[in-house]
């Protein structure tokens, strides 16, 4: 009797086991999938509301224009990363340095997609300096700098011959030209040097582009009566951009931030935007470079003025800093994306070619 007993459940194990593998097997796991290789990844920082139809965030406009109407699910990111069957992959990494750094590698890992050639476009708004640029102006980076990794001295306690209270890590004082860096400390994610012949080309590409001036935009800009660059209408340029978690804003936060870019990035570099994610997301593609994962030579930023860096001539920087983004920073938004779709567009139109090439070399 216990033999039989014993026999039974034996059987009914081995038919339960049977079944589960069966069902197991048709339903391939992700890993035994084969990854959907992607062109160009589209890379926003912030939305506000929902994705899609109400008032647009970063993400909005690429995913309703384009359009990005495939959605696979992200629980590791702030929202559902959207695409389209030419290959082209967009997310959304959530505001600053440690949400970007996180989505940014969780992509990079996800082995639903084979990223290895694919190009990188971060587009998203940012501040301007009013020495370089006007509201709703697009810049194309050549170089990035951290703005959070540093000491800092509140501005009342500082020495009185000092311009600012940031001083480089190891130093023992503000500085201002690159040769004033001390080495004690040893960090690889201050100062990242992107690939100047694909940025160089990007903007050539771009430089031509009609971007949005509305009423609201002059009528702010007509403020900075000393900053002729400010004063002008929208256009497309060149210049540094610097990553810093902490809205910082005034004159001279500005010139710490002037100085700062050209002591990391070098004499000849010029600060124009400050945004709050990008050393994030290029510390996470410099990471997964070295597991072949991406390319970073094939890594681009543009930010697109929304408010300036510094007030205009009689304005309290406690007053610039929160005042209301003219038209709610709506042409800078129009500007990421009528600016890098141009890029977005080539790269896979021309795909027979930038697969193996990268533009500008």
């Amino acid at each position: 009797m216990f033999g039989s007993s014993y026999s039974q459940c034996g059987l009914r194990a081995a038919l339960l086991l049977l079944g589960l593998w069966a069902a197991l097997a048709s339903f391939p796991t992700r890993a035994a999938q084969t990854p959907i290789p992607i062109k160009v990844v589209v890379v926003s920082m912030f939305e506000t509301g929902e994705i899609t139809g109400d008032a647009p965030g970063e993400f909005q406009l690429w995913i309703e224009r384009m359009p990005l109407a495939t959605e696979w699910e992200f629980p590791v990111g702030e929202y559902p990363l959207r695409g389209n069957g030419a290959g082209v992959l967009a997310l959304c990494t959530g505001g600053g340095q440690p949400n970007a750094t996180a989505s940014i590698m969780a992509l990079g890992l996800d082995p639903r997609f084979d990223l290895s050639q694919a190009y990188w476009i971060v587009a998203g708004i940012a501040g301007g300096d009013p020495a370089d640029v006007p509201l709703g102006a697009a810049v194309w980076a050549q170089h990035v700098v951290d703005g959070d990794l540093l000491y800092q001295i509140d501005g009342r306690e500082i020495p009185e011959d000092w311009p600012y209270g940031q001083i480089p890590l190891g130093g023992v004082a503000p500085a201002d030209r690159p040769e004033d860096i001390y080495t004690d400390w040893t960090l690889d994610t201050i100062h990242f040097a992107l690939n100047a012949p694909l940025a160089r080309w990007a903007y050539e590409l771009t430089r031509n582009t009609k971007l949005l001036d509305t009423p609201a935009l002059r009528e702010f800009r007509a403020q900075f009566t000393e900053r002729e660059n400010a004063r002008r209408a929208p256009f497309v340029t060149q210049g540094e951009t610097l990553a810093s978690s902490t809205y910082w804003h005034g004159d001279l936060m500005n010139r710490w931030a002037n100085d700062w870019v050209r002591v990391y990035a070098g004499g000849d570099s010029n600060f124009m935007t400050s945004g709050m994610e990008d050393a994030g997301t290029l510390t996470a593609l410099t990471r997964l470079a070295r597991l072949g994962k991406v390319d970073t030579d094939r890594v681009m930023i543009l930010r697109t003025v929304s408010n300036y860096t510094a007030p205009p001539a009689g304005k309290a920087p406690a007053w610039s800093t929160t005042a209301p983004y003219p038209d709610a920073g709506y042409p800078a938004l129009d500007a990421a994306y009528r600016v890098g779709r141009q890029v977005v567009d080539h790269i896979v139109d021309h795909w027979d070619d930038t697969r193996s090439t990268i533009p500008g070399r």
